[in-house]
C-alpha cells in the first residue's frame, strides 16, 4: 500500500471533516471570550489538539462498529471493514492521537479543558457508541458529547466553567444536534436497520414523528437566538445570524414535516452544515468587529 491510500486511510478512520467541524466550534469559543488574549500559536495548537482528540474519538468508534461498518453501504469502504488496517494498528492509532491532544490541552492551556475532553471522548465511545444498537436515547447521550468542544474551547482560554456565555453555546450546540442527527438518520434509514441501529426517534420511517421533533428542536433555536447577547457574547450581528440561521433550518423541518420524504430530510441535514458554521462565524465577527 502507497502512503497516499494510508494517509487516506487514516482520514477515513478518524472522520476528517466531521472532525474539522467539531473542532471549529471550539475554536471560535475560544477567540469569542471576551476577557481572552488569544494568538495565533495557541489558537492553532488548540486546533491541534481537539483535532486529535476528536480523531480518537471517531476511530475508537470506528473500532468498535468494525462489523457492523460490513453491513453499511455507506461505511463497508472503511479501511477497518474493508481490511485495509487491522484493529492493532487502529488502535495504536487512536491511542497515540489521543494522548498526545491530551497533553496539548493540558499543557498548552490547563487540566481542566483535558478533563472535559477526556469525559468527551469517554462518553461518545463509551457510552453513545454501543447505545446506537440498543435505544434512540442514544442520540440525547451523543449530543452532549457532541456539544461539550465549544465549552472545552471557552475553558481553554478562561480555566473555568462557572461562565452563563461558556453554556449558551454548549446549549445552542446540543439543540442543532437533534435536527441533525434525525435528518441523516431518516434518509440513512435502510443502513442503519440493517446494521440494527436505533438512531430515529421513533422505530421505522412511519409516520410523522421524526419530522415533528426535528420541528421542536429547530424552533427551539428561534428564541436561542438571543442567549449569547444576554451572555455578553455580541449584539445585532450574532442575532441577526443566529435567527437567518435558525429560521433556514426550521423552514426546511417544516417542509419535512409536511412532505415526510427522503428529500426533505436531506434538505434538513444540508440546512443543519449550513447552520452551526453560520453561527460560529456571527459570534466571531460580533467578537472582533
Amino acid at each position: 500500500m502507497n502512503l497516499i491510500q494510508k494517509l487516506k486511510d487514516y482520514q477515513q478512520l478518524m472522520k476528517l471533516n466531521l472532525s474539522l467541524l467539531v473542532v471549529f466550534s471550539s475554536v471560535v469559543s475560544y477567540l469569542i471570550v471576551p476577557e481572552g488574549e488569544p494568538t495565533i500559536t495557541k489558537t492553532l495548537l488548540l486546533f491541534l489538539g481537539g483535532l486529535l482528540v476528536t480523531g480518537a474519538a471517531n476511530a475508537s468508534n470506528e473500532i468498535w462498529e468494525k462489523e457492523i461498518d460490513q453491513l453499511m453501504r455507506r461505511t463497508m469502504t472503511r479501511p477497518l471493514p474493508e481490511g485495509r488496517m487491522g484493529k492493532m494498528e487502529a488502535s495504536l492509532f487512536t491511542a497515540l492521537t489521543l494522548f498526545s491532544g491530551l497533553y496539548i490541552l493540558h499543557s498548552v492551556f490547563n487540566p481542566l479543558s483535558s478533563i472535559l475532553a477526556l469525559i468527551s471522548y469517554l462518553l461518545y465511545v463509551l457510552v453513545y457508541t454501543p447505545l446506537k444498537t440498543r435505544s434512540p436515547i442514544a442520540t440525547l447521550v451523543g449530543a452532549i458529547p457532541g456539544a461539550l468542544p465549544c465549552v472545552i474551547g471557552w475553558v481553554a482560554s478562561t480555566n473555568h466553567l462557572s461562565s452563563l456565555a461558556a453554556w449558551t453555546l454548549f446549549i445552542i450546540q446540543f439543540f442543532w444536534q437533534f435536527p441533525h442527527f434525525w435528518s441523516i438518520a431518516w434518509v440513512a434509514h435502510e443502513d442503519y436497520e440493517r446494521a440494527g441501529m436505533k438512531m430515529l426517534p421513533r422505530h421505522g420511517k412511519v409516520g410523522y414523528f421524526t419530522a415533528f421533533q426535528c420541528v421542536l428542536y429547530s424552533a427551539a433555536l428561534i428564541p436561542l437566538s438571543i442567549l449569547p447577547s444576554i451572555a455578553g457574547l455580541g449584539s445585532w450581528i450574532s442575532i441577526i445570524g443566529l435567527l437567518i440561521a435558525g429560521i433556514w433550518y426550521l423552514y426546511n423541518s417544516i417542509l419535512f414535516l409536511k412532505d415526510n420524504s427522503d428529500v426533505k430530510a436531506r434538505k434538513v441535514m444540508f440546512a443543519s452544515f449550513i447552520y452551526l458554521p453560520v453561527v460560529l462565524i456571527s459570534l466571531l465577527l460580533d467578537r472582533y468587529f
